[in-house]
């Protein structure tokens, strides 16, 4: 779970990987390393414990190369070390070989080839893969054949990138499970696990599919399978621009996209709002009116922030266009042996389009005969190009680990699907009017919100030396706790718990205490004097309390209180959402985390 990058052309290739690693180092950062050759022979390689900036200080000034593959790691196999670090060599270092995934039968592998006469430098999976494909070149065979020959013993996921010091005028990438993507430059050629190491040197992209390989040479590409049958890529064109994958003077990415959040809404709602018929236009769902009025039922997948996201969305569906919708972790969805309805759509969420676990519970709905819809950012993705049809979030890039516009936009996907089908069964126009309304509200009160930054961040230091905290809401309001006790602990590592409010009495309550704050969400809705009676039940336990909601309540019920812009019922929880980000961005400001790449998580998780 990493980042690829690889370069071949005229140029020296060290700038661009180091360049491309350092924008992929969200995706993974405990260690990281090049590897270069060219006309002369032989390989050049570098490889650090620590970030792409302690790789840049250990490159010297003459490691030079038209041909190169560079690696960020986010570790599964052995602890962060130089060893451990891609790429990784053969006994001859004639081979290197970066990768992302797991190869599942590593351990099987490395005995044949140790017993072999292979001398293994590392605890890693990956440097099999280097030995593997050493053994087939050794015999004559074409670097492509090699990959593929090596392959075919795997079993696993994989992307990966392979120098062959010997044939320095290609590099072949593969992929399966895990993502490749190649950029197309003039007389000379790029690969990436993600599009944000490309974006400032082309525009146009090949994604590759699972079980496809390339030959990647300055002057063009040849894509083909893993049994020989040549495939045909057409490129697509990249609209992200350059200057999202910069700070844009903020002191953080992630301060940046919650502040950007407007602005992605905006795109989310673009052209989607119809307001003569108060309903909304989602033409990428690939489904008629008649065919959505046969689902009796909404399966939503998606792992931690898309999961909350999801099980926001079902609420909107089923109070919107009351049919039942649940959220489950994708993660899990697959190895219950699922049932899978032909009258229930499945929609699979994912930032990235490439999570592993969704993207295999996506396969698994898609080999039983079910139908499933995508909610992504990335277009291209694994997840997009293997769904019936979806929406697009259009959120624009998101960098920081932990996902904040992206969560947002994603909501309001499902609040817009919602509308859709609510219109095409009993929502009445008035009400279809009413949440029209409230979405075209929803950028400028997250505005307001927003304007509350610096009040926040000094309640946050006030409360960031918590031993834990404790986040609760109703109904609307659980999955909002849920999904602000998850952004408090990833980024600042306060450990926090969520819980429905009505559950606090029925255990959890024996937690309270002065030492323990809570963040209550207390909207202005019909459970509002019922969450003030659990705020009283706190307060008598001597519990602080931190209320968000959108009318201040009596002082002896809360010691801070957050206040957000009414919305509609249905939306006022995305508005609560927002100060639950800058409360935990600013705790762990105040508690001097890395707030971009907190410990031990990656942004894109491509394993399993």
């Amino acid at each position: 779970m990493c980042g690829i990058v690889a370069y071949i052309g005229p140029k020296d290739a060290t700038p661009f990987l180091l360049e491309g690693l350092a924008r992929l180092e969200y995706r993974g950062y405990d260690s990281a390393g090049v590897a270069v050759t060219g006309r002369s022979g032989g390989i050049k390689l570098r490889k650090v414990k620590g970030r792409v900036a302690d790789l840049a200080a250990a490159v010297p000034a003459r490691f030079k190369g038209t041909t190169g593959i560079g690696h960020t790691r986010w570790a599964t196999h052995g602890v962060p070390s130089d060893a451990n670090a891609h790429p990784h060599l053969d006994n001859a270092e004639r081979i290197a070989v970066v990768h992302n995934g797991i190869i599942e039968n590593a351990d099987e592998l490395r005995a044949k080839l140790a017993a072999d006469g292979a001398v293994f430098r590392s605890e890693t999976d990956t440097e099999v893969l280097a030995h593997l494909i050493a053994a087939n070149v050794a015999e004559g065979v074409e670097l492509e054949d090699a990959v593929r020959a090596a392959l075919g013993r795997v079993v696993g996921t994989y992307g990966i990138a392979v120098l062959d010091a010997e044939r320095p005028d290609r590099i072949v990438v593969a992929r399966n499970g895990s993502p490749i993507v190649l950029g197309i430059g003039e007389k000379e050629m790029f690969a990436a696990s993600d599009v944000s190491a490309l974006v400032r040197y082309t525009r146009q992209v090949v994604h590759l599919e699972d079980g496809e390989l390339a030959t990647v040479r300055a002057d063009g590409f040849r894509t083909f399978t893993e049994d020989a049958r040549t495939t045909h890529r057409q490129p697509s064109t990249v609209d992200w621009e350059v200057d999202s994958y910069d700070t844009g003077g903020f002191e953080h990415f992630l301060l940046k996209e919650i502040h950007e959040q407007p602005g992605s809404v905006e795109r989310t709602l673009s052209g989607r709002l119809d307001e003569r018929f108060a309903t909304a236009h989602l033409g990428g769902l690939n489904l008629d009116a008649r065919e959505l009025r046969e689902i009796r039922r909404v399966k939503i997948l998606g792992c931690g922030s898309a999961y909350y996201a999801g099980e926001m969305g079902a609420q909107l569906i089923e109070e919107l266009a009351r049919i039942p919708a649940h959220s489950e972790p994708a993660s899990e969805f697959r190895y219950r042996n699922p049932v899978i309805e032909a009258d229930t759509l499945y929609v699979a969420v994912s930032q990235s389009g490439e999570t592993y676990d969704t993207l295999a519970a996506v396969q698994e709905v898609k080999r039983k005969g079910g139908r499933v819809l995508g909610v992504v950012n990335t277009v291209g993705s694994a997840i997009a190009r293997e769904c019936d049809g979806g929406i697009y979030l259009h959120a624009g890039p998101e960098v920081s680990v932990a996902s904040t516009k992206a969560f947002t936009s994603t909501v309001v996907a499902f609040a817009l699907l919602a509308l859709h089908f609510g219109r095409i069964h009993d929502l009445s126009p008035a009400d279809g009017r009413r949440i029209v309304s409230a979405l075209k509200a929803l950028p400028d009160q997250i505005r307001e919100v927003l304007e509350q930054s610096e009040a926040i961040a000094g309640l946050a230091a006030e409360y960031a030396d918590s031993a834990g905290m404790m986040f609760i809401g109703r109904v609307r309001g659980y999955p909002v706790a849920r999904e602000g006790a998850q952004k408090l602990k990833e980024i600042s590592y306060v450990h926090a718990e969520a819980y429905p409010a009505s559950e606090l009495k029925h255990g959890p309550l024996a937690l309270i205490s002065p030492e323990l704050p809570t963040v209550a969400l207390v909207p202005d809705d019909e459970l509002l004097d019922k969450n003030l009676t659990t705020l009283g039940e706190i307060k008598a336990r001597s519990g602080r309390v931190i209320a968000v909601g959108h009318r201040r309540p009596e002082e002896k019920l809360a010691d801070h209180c957050i206040l957000v812009p009414k919305s509609e019922p249905e939306l006022d929880p995305l508005l609560l959402n927002i100060p639950l980000q800058l409360l935990a961005y600013h705790a762990a400001v105040a508690l001097g985390r890395d707030v971009d790449k907190p410990r031990n998580l990656a942004k894109s998780v491509t394993v399993e």
